[in-house]
């Protein structure tokens, strides 16, 4: 992107399992070096819903987008970004399916040996991690104490949103970026570089947990604006 046309505006969209506050880091280093951020609070509901809400955000910025999901809100980027104000698209150790694709294809069928994450069964169609489990699988590299609180305040994720297919791939037009969290246990480390490859991003790999971008907020901000030059 040149001078002229690259975005200075960047909309930030959480995963499962928890909402947009978790962005709140990366969030005040954008915003310190003079980017207009929005952060999308999706109600995880399903993933058409999600991407709706998603695309009333990106239609208030002014100026073309830098589109950032983490976890699930990749997928919700992939549907979303399709929008012609969408200039890129930041993955940040997040699903990247193609179209027909869902997250629960995606996580259908585990290599040997990969962590799978404790998703508990499904209550009134919603998903929840075990909170014993949850520290180490989902922030493993966070203060227990934090990591418990997340635990204790997770939003329920429902299984439409699991099951919701992309209807078209906005990797497939547009330009990607992937940062891989090599320490993740939720997402395959394996997984997320076969992803990055098939999108073809540009990709960093950090040793960082699924919440890299509460861990390593600096890295996480420094690679988006990889995406906005």
């Amino acid at each position: 992107m040149d001078a002229v046309s690259a975005p200075r505006t960047i909309v930030l969209v959480h995963g499962g399992f928890v909402d947009g506050s978790g962005w709140q880091a990366v969030y005040d280093r954008l915003v310190g070096d003079d980017y207009h951020v929005s952060v999308v609070q999706n109600p995880t509901l399903s993933l058409d819903d999600d991407a709706t809400v998603t695309r009333r955000v990106i239609a208030a910025q002014d100026g073309p987008v830098v589109l950032v999901g983490h976890s699930y809100g990749g997928a919700v980027i992939t549907e979303a970004g399709q929008d012609d104000k969408v200039a890129a698209l930041v993955y940040i150790a997040a699903f990247a399916p193609d179209k027909g694709e869902s997250v629960g294809t995606l996580i259908a069928d585990p290599p040997p040996g990969a962590s799978v994450p404790p998703i508990l069964p499904p209550q009134d169609g919603f998903l929840l991690l075990d909170r014993e489990k949850f520290p180490e699988a989902f922030a493993g590299d966070l203060p227990r104490e934090q990591a418990r609180f997340m635990a204790d305040s997770q939003v329920p994720w429902g299984v439409d949103a699991l099951n919701g297919a992309v209807s078209q791939a906005a990797w497939q037009t547009k330009p990607s970026w992937y940062l891989v969290a090599g320490e993740d246990r939720m997402i395959p480390p394996p997984a997320q570089r076969a992803m990055a490859e098939r999108t073809g991003a540009t990709t960093v790999e950090i040793a960082a947990s699924h919440s890299v971008y509460l861990s390593q907020p600096d890295a996480v901000a420094d690679f988006i604006k990889r995406a906005t030059v």
